[in-house]
């Protein structure tokens, strides 16, 4: 048992002093916020713990340098006077104010390896914050406005994250949230698209109505939308155009294949009979039976209706600003109606699976042209929500 308590003191001594060498290495890199973080988590364990101790010294020695670290930063800035430097300045007081915050529940630490306590000299931030964080949030709109005012979309969506980042330090602040909902529209590419019909042949309008419902494609992102209808007051500077250059419908077509089928099938039994006529059994006495087979025949038609539309075009890319062309996609579907069915005449039992299965079909009539060209245009719809996905502005 002795062993064994000796044996766990031990553990705990090794821990404690590889955490000690750690902190030390991390106060030797100038990684105080490290070192005060890791001393910070043994002492609020048990801070009268004695392998604790050595933290309270390296605790104190980081907070100290840390502290010097960013005083001195922030004087060196506010001398530089740049506005740019507004940020880090309200975040290093922001770092100071939670470094105290952080090791206040601590206090008092007293070390016997130094005979006294730590001495941890805390100031009032609160009016420099105050001031820090007005700076800030004054560079923060000057940078959106600034921004705003150059007028091109990269320009607005860069003053959209500015305002999103204001926001998040001050919110409410002046006229923000009309500035962001102003830069966000005109960040905005707004894709006209149209479709062209130049095949000469009538496209449903439902298939266009279908086309243009960009409600169901689940391509809009934050910064682009598609209207398949000019809006007003919106200036689009980009188009699509969808472009039908040929609908090819076959005739409707029946044809129809005759095949013979044959099968041997049994047909009941008959006794087994000697010479003269009478019933063989068997030992037990019961009379012995033979299979009958016959030959059985059926003729079977098997009918094929079909009818197909091949629907062929272009998905163009635009700068309408610029009206030119951007890029060229081909697009094409091809949509086949197929009914197969079957009669027969003659015996059933000659007939196969298939032709079974064939026998329960009938004859349906042809669908008309305009519901072949809205069936091809379902797949054109993919075909398209593809090419939009995968080919981005």
């Amino acid at each position: 048992m002795k062993a064994f308590y000796l044996l766990l003191f031990t553990a705990f001594f090794s821990i404690s002093c590889n955490s000690v060498k750690r902190t030390q290495k991390f106060v030797a890199r100038g990684d105080y916020d490290q070192a005060i973080e890791l001393a910070v988590k043994k002492l609020q364990k048990d801070k009268g713990a004695k392998e604790y101790e050595p933290h309270i010294r390296l605790l104190e020695e980081a907070y100290l340098k840390a502290k010097e670290d960013d005083t001195r930063h922030i004087s060196f800035l506010k001398k530089e006077n740049n506005p740019a430097a507004a940020k880090e300045i309200y975040y290093t007081y922001l770092d100071l104010q939670a470094r105290q915050d952080l090791i206040r529940p601590l206090l008092p630490l007293y070390s016997n390896e130094m005979g006294r306590k730590a001495n941890f000299v805390f100031s009032d931030y609160s009016n420099d914050l105050l001031a820090a964080k007005d700076a800030y949030v004054k560079a923060l709109y000057q940078e959106a406005i600034v921004y705003m005012q150059r007028n091109t979309k990269k320009d607005y969506r860069s003053a959209f994250n500015v305002l999103c980042e204001l926001e998040e330090v001050q919110p409410n602040y002046r006229d923000v949230h009309q500035l962001k909902e102003d830069a966000h529209f005109r960040g905005t590419d707004f894709v006209f698209v149209t479709i062209n019909n130049h095949t000469g042949q009538f496209i449903p309008f439902r298939l266009e109505r279908d086309l243009l419902d960009f409600n169901t494609y689940g391509l809009d992102d934050f910064w682009t939308e598609y209207h398949g209808q000019r809006a007003n007051g919106i200036n689009y500077d980009l188009g699509v155009d969808l472009n039908f250059q040929t609908i090819q419908i076959s005739p409707e077509r029946i044809s129809d294949r005759q095949y013979t089928r044959t099968q041997r099938i049994k047909d009941g039994f008959e006794y087994r009979r000697d010479r003269k006529g009478n019933i063989v059994r068997d030992s037990l006495g019961n009379p012995i039976k033979i299979d009958k087979y016959i030959n059985v025949s059926a003729q079977v038609t098997i009918t094929t209706q079909q009818k197909s539309v091949f629907v062929g075009g272009t998905v163009v890319y635009k700068d309408l600003n610029k009206r030119r062309q951007l890029n060229s996609f081909p697009i094409s579907s091809e949509f086949v109606f197929e009914n197969v069915f079957a009669k027969n005449r003659g015996d059933e039992r000659a007939l196969t699976a298939e032709d079974r299965r064939l026998l329960n079909n009938y004859f349906i009539p042809f669908p008309n042209n305009e519901q072949m060209v809205f069936d091809a245009g379902t797949d054109i719809k993919e075909r398209f929500k593809e090419i939009l996905r995968d080919n981005s502005f």
